[in-house]
């Protein structure tokens, strides 16, 4: 094998041990794989067999015994109360199901965050996601809180997760230069993802996953309030604006996402495009990404008055 093949190998093997990782598998009982299946379908020995012995002869019917004195039953000892904690919140590092309580409770997590930096700590405090409890880092934004323009993906992916930066991996390159070709650079735009924390082997967050990190994000949008809001991908503009039409469907379209009450009632103009690692994995479609990047500088130009 060339060095090439190594390397793919190599690159293969340390992706599926991460999937096992963030699974929850941390160790081998065995150092042979064992087929569950067989296992199961083998025939059991006889208790004779497996004994040796030989069966013993029956024996006759023992009489009736005598029953058994009643005795009063015992006063059950008095209940502890459960100790009290935040509703839903993980409980000694175990992971739960959260409730509706927990909707709630990020939605005031949220609005009580009056900068972006108080909204990251309020998350990096929020225990209400499990997917913080399998993911490595909270990835929750990159560029200037005065962006003109801002990027909203679904979730962090693997790179993401390990540097804590939204979209450093193949997609994020690939935005790099998307944002290039229409003359802007990294610095200028505002990046982050609906939910901040990676589910575990890049699995798609579960509907109420979003749910619970829907207010963050919101919270967000209302603080850098930019000119311009880009979906990237469908999941991010269907859970946000509640629109059910496929991406293709979707993509080129204006949409309005009105803000809360902390936002005075402004409303965002936003659009849907293909998002990256779509591209990548069908490359004929760029030509509709690049007709929507048109628009968004288009877009961009106007708000400007250039």
């Amino acid at each position: 094998m060339d060095g090439e093949g190594e390397r793919k190998v190599s690159s293969a093997l340390e992706a599926l041990l991460d999937f096992y990782i963030s699974a929850g598998a941390d160790g081998w009982l065995e150092l042979d794989p064992a087929d569950a299946f067989a296992l199961s379908e083998a025939p059991r020995p006889s208790m004779q067999a497996a004994s040796g012995r030989a069966a013993p002869a029956a024996m006759p019917p023992a009489a009736p015994a005598a029953p058994a004195r009643q005795m009063p039953p015992k006063s059950a000892p008095p209940m502890q109360p459960a100790p009290a904690h935040a509703p839903g919140a993980p409980v000694g590092g175990a992971a739960v199901v959260p409730g509706d309580e927990v909707v709630v409770a990020a939605r005031e997590a949220a609005r009580s965050a009056a900068t972006l930096d108080e909204l990251r700590d309020t998350l990096a405090r929020f225990d209400g996601c499990n997917l913080k409890l399998t993911a490595k880092s909270l990835v929750f934004a990159d560029g200037p809180a005065d962006a003109k323009v801002m990027f909203v993906g679904e979730a962090p992916g693997r790179e993401e997760d390990a540097r804590g930066l939204p979209f450093v991996g193949r997609s994020g390159q690939l935005l790099d230069r998307m944002l290039e070709a229409i003359g802007l650079a990294r610095g200028e735009v505002y990046i982050t993802n609906v939910v901040p924390w990676r589910p575990p082997g890049n699995r798609t967050p579960s509907p109420q996953e979003t749910e619970i990190c829907k207010p963050f994000i919101l919270r967000q949008i209302e603080l850098v309030q930019p000119k311009v809001l880009v979906f990237l991908g469908g999941a991010s503009a269907k859970a946000l604006t509640g629109v059910q039409d496929g991406i293709l469907r979707l993509r080129g379209r204006w949409l309005e996402l009105p803000l809360g009450p902390a936002a005075q009632g402004v409303t965002i103009r936003a659009m849907a495009t293909l998002h990256p690692a779509y591209l990548l994995r069908s490359p004929v479609q760029k030509r509709y990404a690049w007709r929507d990047f048109l628009a968004i500088k288009a877009a961009l130009d106007e708000a400007s008055g250039t």
